[in-house]
């Protein structure tokens, strides 16, 4: 092993330096040369960008991947150059138990046939939440983590590298000084008047001695502190083209956050368009089992539209025909013995006509069903005040 101890010895030495150097400025011993305004507000951004890039890496990490233990083997994975076993998710492992448990029961079974239905639709949507997080890990969470373990790293590294070359600086400033005042002193000194009847003046040699040492040591000073200004002004224009890349930064993270935004609103589409078709796919094979149990339900139409449930529910067009031809009248309707159930209401609702019954959310009312009266309907009771009540503004607790 090439074993340099000069090297080694001139190393040691240049650290003891820094160290006293920074141990004074702590201390408010030593000056310390200061950056100008504009340097520090690029090393201001840089921090802030720094944190705030992790903090969104980390979280966004969370949400596609909520499994701490699958982050983590994904991250060793990673760590050791391999790719992650491709495993099936949890829409994906759903479906498959779905339809495992059809094949068991009857797939000619109403149950056992929905269960086929429910759970190819629940292996699409893992598909698409697999092909959602590949999407982002790539196009998001990559540039973030190369931004934070490529460029971030090498402004740290120059950063620390100029902290040196400063402090190098600041320490030659010092030593120029302590050998100016040093010379000064000597040059008073030689300045007292020798006695000449001394064969040898020897007072007076060593003081020009003396005088002449100090002045090759402001030389020496004076030339290293060129050199380490030099050194220090050509570090600080290299951190400082690094620091001003951040905006270049700020630019390429905004088009990352604009192709996230994409595929999730591409992913929850998807989403979308495969439940609509499970439903309507329920609704039309199912119809003969649960009557009015999809098509045009209230709370349903509204879920879709994504507005308030009151003034936009609308009644189904079989409900609407049998209110009008329906000779049903709700004033002689008489509660049954059994059957009766209590509710709580969890949205306002305005009667459209005297058989129907006003409701305030949160509040309990008796409700019970009649025969002929539609499936999407029952009868309410509050007090001596009594009418027709929808079903999907209740919630049925007993």
């Amino acid at each position: 092993m090439d074993f340099n101890v000069k090297k080694l010895a001139s190393d040691a030495g240049v650290f003891f330096t820094r160290a006293v150097q920074f141990t004074g400025e702590k201390f408010g011993q030593v000056e310390k040369t200061e950056l100008d305004a504009h340097f520090e507000n690029l090393l201001s951004r840089a921090d802030s960008t720094k944190n705030w890039t992790e903090k969104i890496f980390r979280q966004t990490e969370v949400l596609l991947q909520p499994n701490p233990s699958a982050r983590i083997e994904e991250f060793l994975y990673e760590k050791l150059d391999r790719t992650v076993p491709s495993r099936p998710n949890n829409g994906e492992l759903l479906g498959h138990y779905m339809q495992d448990a059809a094949k068991d029961f009857g797939p000619g079974t109403p149950y056992g046939s929905t269960l086929i239905k429910v759970g190819d639709c629940e292996r699409r949507l893992g598909g698409a939440q697999r092909e959602f997080l590949q999407t982002s890990a790539i196009s998001f969470l990559a540039p973030l983590r190369n931004f934070l373990e490529g460029d971030w790293r090498t402004i740290s590294k120059e950063r620390r590298l100029l902290e040196n070359r400063r402090l190098d600086l600041d320490s030659s400033k010092a030593r120029l000084k302590k050998a100016k005042l040093a010379e000064s002193k000597a040059a008073c000194e030689g300045e007292a008047v020798p006695d000449f009847q001394e064969t040898r003046p020897r007072n007076y040699v060593l003081s020009a001695s003396a005088s002449a040492l100090w002045s090759e040591e402001v030389d020496k000073a004076a030339h290293e502190l060129r050199v380490a200004q030099t050194e220090f002004d050509r570090q600080a224009e290299v951190t400082r083209l690094l620091l001003e890349g951040i905006s270049s930064t700020h630019v390429n993270h905004l088009r990352c956050l604009h192709e996230f935004v994409e595929a999730q609103t591409a992913y929850y589409k998807q989403c979308y368009l495969h439940m609509q078709d499970l439903q309507k796919e329920l609704g039309s094979s199912n119809g003969d089992v649960f009557p009015n149990a999809f098509a045009g339900n209230p709370g349903l139409s509204m879920a879709s539209s994504g507005s308030s449930p009151q003034g936009n529910a609308t009644l189904p067009q079989d409900a609407a025909s049998a209110v009008e031809t329906d000779t049903l009248k709700i004033e002689e309707v008489q509660a049954p013995a059994t059957g009766t159930r209590k509710a709580k209401v969890l949205y306002d609702y305005d009667a459209a006509d005297t058989s129907e019954l006003s409701l305030l959310a949160d509040e309990l009312i008796t409700v019970y069903t009649v025969p002929g009266m539609d499936s999407d309907w029952l009868v309410g009771e509050r007090g001596n005040q009594k009418g027709r009540v929808p079903v999907t503004y209740l919630e049925l607790l007993s």
